[in-house]
């Protein structure tokens, strides 16, 4: 092999490499990340299936629990839309997040059960 040939290919590598990785900066930079908020997001979803399993959330408890989870998401839905999260919008979302989990964790320790009746 030329010194010609193993050149050109180390420059085709180089070039599908930096090709690959401005498309993926490209794409992160059309979505913004939130990492933090898709945790705690995580975290509070699996507290909510851990309640509902458990018999510590009633039905309409997980059923509000679920649509407020589901208006966080449309928050972080809205404040991604322009392509940019602002520190006004993450803090927002932190704030509702926050009150996600409050109400969680009363839902979950309040007398209610899904065995009890009247729920």
């Amino acid at each position: 092999m030329s010194f010609s040939t193993s050149m050109t290919r180390l420059i085709a590598v180089l070039a599908v490499g930096s090709a690959a990785a401005l498309s993926a900066q490209a794409q992160d930079a059309s979505t913004p990340a939130t990492p933090r908020a898709d945790q705690r997001e995580a975290k509070q979803q699996a507290r909510i299936a851990q309640g509902a399993a458990s018999g510590t959330l009633t039905a309409r408890e997980t059923r509000r629990l679920e649509r407020e989870q589901n208006r966080i998401n449309q928050a972080e839905t809205n404040a991604k839309s322009d392509g940019t999260v602002t520190k006004h919008e993450r803090r927002r979302l932190h704030h509702m997040q926050d009150a996600a989990s409050k109400d969680i964790h009363h839902a979950k320790h309040n007398d209610k059960s899904a065995s009890s009746p009247g729920n």
